[in-house]
């Protein structure tokens, strides 16, 4: 839950600078523009596509999976409303916001799949295509970052030069986080869903 807080706290950091909104950020604009809903909506719609994708990229699903879905546009929408992130004039203090946004998304992404209960839709995704190409972590984070951008981008999202910096900087991001808590995400035992069925339905039997 911590994970999922810091997430939406994170992203409307980045929102807030002012610097072009980050390549997810870009898409899920995109689509509140037309389908007329909010960041966070978007967000969860999205993550709701994406969970599908997952599961035929043999992702299976957790319940921070599930969780994750609709409670980072929730928790984005809800920072927002709160409206105690400023928005600061001044160039350093906007480009260091949005540094300081991709550092706590990064710390955010690393709690809530180190809580082993089922990586985030787009973490998912993230995590299957490393197993699949076996090529480390930043490289296929960047890739996905920089695919969103495009498709965001021609939904009629924001693009600035912080978009160009975040496209290529979360991948550095996640994988220095990731390097310093010692954490590999190949080796990570998450708990899903069809576990905690099945054990309850064992129960049950008896």
């Amino acid at each position: 839950m911590l994970g999922f807080f810091l997430y939406g706290l994170g992203i409307n950091l980045t929102i807030n600078a002012r610097l072009g909104l980050s390549p997810w950020g870009v898409f899920h604009q995109g689509l509140s523009f037309h389908f007329g809903i909010t960041m966070g909506t978007a967000v969860s719609i999205a993550g709701t596509a994406i969970l599908i994708i997952d599961y035929f990229l043999k992702e299976r699903i957790g319940w921070g999976t599930i969780s994750n879905v609709f409670l980072i546009g929730t928790f984005i929408d809800v920072v927002e409303r709160a409206n105690f992130i400023p928005f600061p004039e001044n160039i350093v203090l906007r480009f260091l916001m949005m540094i300081l946004g991709m550092a706590i998304i990064s710390l955010a992404t690393f709690l809530y799949m180190s809580a082993q209960l089922g990586s985030g839709p787009r973490d998912g995704m993230m995590v299957a295509f490393t197993k699949l190409t076996n090529k480390p972590v930043g490289l296929i984070r960047s890739s996905i970052e920089i695919a969103v951008l495009i498709i965001g981008y021609l939904l009629g999202g924001t693009v600035g030069w912080g978009t160009l910096i975040m496209s290529l900087g979360f991948g550095f991001f996640i994988q220095t986080t990731f390097k310093i808590f010692k954490f590999d995400v190949k080796e990570v035992v998450h708990r899903y869903v069809d576990q905690d069925i099945a054990f309850l339905f064992h129960k049950l039997k008896k």
